[in-house]
C-alpha cells in the first residue's frame, strides 16, 4: 500500500506558510526601518536646531569634533549622496548648461546684492556691513547636495553647481568684496581647488564608481544614505557653531533676523528666477537650495584671516546655523511634494 500523504502534504503547507510568514516579518521590518529612516530625515532642520543650540549653549557638547575631521565628515557627506546617482545622471545635466549659468548667476548676482541692502536695512555699517557681504559673496555649501536629494531635487546637477560655484569664488568673491567694500579678500586659489576635489569631486565620484559596479547594493542602501548625511552635516553644524559660540551670542537679534532673510528670500528668488525661464520643477527646487545654502564655514575662514575687525566674522558665524535650518526646511518641504510642474 502506498503511505499515506496527507502528513507530508500537511508538513509541506506548513513550511510554505511558515516560509511566507518570515518573508512578511522580514518585509515588516524593513518597511519599520525604512520608515523610521524617513521620519529622522524629516526632523533635520530639528536636529539642527537642537545641535545649534546646544552647541552655543555648551560648546563642549560639539567642540570634541575636531577642525581635522571635517574634510572626513564632509567627504562621508558627500560619499552618500554619490552612491544615488549615476553616470548617465551627469551626461544629462552637460545638456543644461544654462541651469548652471542660472545658479551662478543668482550664487554671485542675487545673494551679494541682497546681503547688502538687507544689511543696510537693519543699520550695518563697517565690520557687520562687510561681514554681511562676505557671506553673499562665497560659494554654495556642500551640504546643499544632501538637501537637494532630501527634496527630490536634481543631485548630478546640485554637484555640479556646487562645484561650479566652488571654483568660482576664486576669482568671484575677491572681485565682489573690492567692488562693494573697497576691499581685496586674498584666496588660495590653488587650496581651494584641491579641497573641491578632495571634498566634494572624489567622495563623489567614488560614490558614483560604486553605484555602477554594485547597483543592487546600492538601491538597496539608497533609503538610508540621507541618514548618514543628516547626522554629518549635524555634527559640522554643531562643531562651527562650538567654535564660534561667542560672537553667535554677542550678535544680537536683528543680525539673525537679516542672516535669516538673506538664506530664505535668497532661496525663494533662486527658485522663481529659474521659473520665469521656463525649467522644470527638480532644476527650480535645485536652484533654490543651491542659492539659499552657502558655504557660511568658509567665510567664517576668510573673515578670520584677511578681515581686520573681529565682528567681521560674527554674520558668518550665525550664517552657519540659519543657512543649514533653511535650507533643510525647503528640503522637508518638498520631500512629500511631487516634482512634476
Amino acid at each position: 500500500l502506498a503511505p499515506p500523504r496527507g502528513p507530508r502534504r500537511s508538513s509541506g503547507r506548513a513550511l510554505a506558510v511558515a516560509r511566507g510568514a518570515g518573508e512578511v516579518d522580514v518585509a515588516t521590518k524593513e518597511s519599520a526601518i525604512t520608515k523610521a529612516s524617513t521620519t529622522f530625515c524629516n526632523l533635520f532642520a530639528v536636529w539642527l536646531a537642537v545641535s545649534a543650540v546646544a552647541a552655543v549653549k555648551y560648546p563642549p557638547s560639539f567642540s570634541w569634533v575636531k577642525s581635522s575631521y571635517f574634510t572626513g565628515l564632509l567627504g562621508l557627506l558627500m560619499f552618500s549622496v554619490g552612491i544615488t546617482t549615476t553616470i548617465d545622471d551627469f551626461k544629462e545635466c552637460l545638456k543644461r548648461p544654462g541651469a548652471v549659468a542660472i545658479n551662478f548667476f543668482s550664487c554671485y548676482g542675487i545673494m551679494p546684492v541682497l546681503a547688502f541692502f538687507i544689511a543696510k536695512a537693519i543699520g550695518a555699517e563697517g565690520a557687520i556691513l562687510a561681514g554681511m557681504v562676505l557671506v553673499g559673496s562665497i560659494n554654495g555649501g556642500q551640504a546643499s547636495n544632501l538637501c537637494t536629494l532630501i527634496a527630490g531635487g536634481d543631485v548630478a546637477l546640485s554637484v555640479l553647481m556646487t562645484t561650479s560655484t566652488t571654483l568660482g569664488c576664486i576669482f568671484m568673491t575677491p572681485l565682489i568684496c573690492k567692488m562693494v567694500l573697497g576691499a581685496v579678500v586674498p584666496i588660495d586659489a590653488w587650496g581651494i581647488v584641491m579641497s573641491t576635489f578632495q571634498v566634494v569631486l572624489a567622495p563623489i565620484f567614488l560614490g558614483v564608481g560604486l553605484n555602477t559596479l554594485a547597483p543592487g547594493l546600492c538601491k538597496a542602501v539608497a533609503p538610508f544614505t540621507p541618514v548618514i548625511g543628516v547626522i554629518s552635516t549635524v555634527l559640522l553644524v554643531g562643531a562651527s557653531v562650538a567654535n564660534c559660540a561667542a560672537p553667535i551670542l554677542g550678535a544680537g537679534l536683528p543680525l539673525q533676523l537679516a542672516c535669516l532673510a538673506l538664506h530664505l528670500f535668497g532661496g525663494i528668488l533662486g527658485f522663481f528666477a529659474t521659473k520665469a525661464v521656463g525649467y522644470d520643477e527638480r532644476t527650480c527646487r535645485t536652484v533654490a537650495i543651491e542659492t539659499a545654502m552657502k558655504s557660511s564655514a568658509f567665510g567664517f575662514l576668510l573673515a578670520s584671516l584677511h578681515f581686520g575687525p573681529f565682528n567681521a566674522r560674527v554674520p558668518s558665524a550665525v550664517s552657519v546655523v540659519w543657512m543649514a535650518i533653511v535650507g533643510s526646511v525647503l528640503a522637508v518641504y518638498w520631500k512629500g511634494k511631487p516634482t512634476a510642474a
